[in-house]
């Protein structure tokens, strides 16, 4: 089931996501419509918050265009399977350390923010602890798109928005725009208390 997108000024994108204790039919079940909504929007990440649940869950797929190199290098539990075979991924009580922390810069976009772009400088590589949605533990390191995508995402679930460590001329071009998603935002949740 495709699930609404919330947007810039809706409080929940703030929220920290509670950790998530009950690996039951429920979990997977969101998290199938998550991946859904973000092949839904042309995404490559989405977190609960976005979907309005204050939970720690994500899902990622970067898989590149067919036949394109994979432009970046990972591994799940020591082990480099083919991207379509942990593609889509949900990641559960997501725990980040950084493994490289040599910075990249690179023009995110994110789906509660549309039409907002700007370069975000992140640590280039890094280790992720995670559960499945059955609740097995597993580790994935990752850099390039990957790494990146994980750290925006885990942002999310912990209430840090990727505007929040845009670079700060783009913040100030993307300013109106912003503004703008905010009052909509605002007017939408009027709408829903009236």
């Amino acid at each position: 089931m495709i699930l609404r997108v919330t947007q810039y000024g809706e409080p929940i994108l703030r929220k920290v996501g509670k950790p998530i204790s009950d690996f039951d039919e429920s979990l997977a079940e969101l998290a199938n419509d998550m991946v859904e909504t973000m092949y839904d929007e042309e995404g490559i990440g989405l977190a609960a918050q976005q979907v309005d649940r204050a939970l720690q869950l994500c899902v990622i797929d970067v898989r590149p265009p067919e036949g394109a190199d994979v432009p970046f290098n990972y591994s799940v539990d020591g082990k480099q399977p083919p991207l379509d075979l942990i593609m889509p991924i949900a990641m559960a009580n997501p725990k980040v350390t950084i493994t490289d922390p040599a910075e990249d810069g690179y023009d995110e976009g994110c789906l509660s923010f549309p039409g907002v772009n700007g370069n975000v400088a992140r640590p280039v590589g890094v280790r992720c602890e995670f559960q499945d949605t059955e609740g097995n533990p597993h580790v994935i390191e990752a850099d390039g798109l990957l790494g990146r995508c994980i750290l925006h995402e885990v942002d999310h679930l912990n209430g840090t928005l990727f505007i929040d460590r845009m670079d700060k001329r783009d913040l100030k071009k993307n300013e109106a725009k912003i503004k703008k998603l905010k009052r909509a935002s605002r007017d939408f949740l009027k709408d829903r208390r009236a």
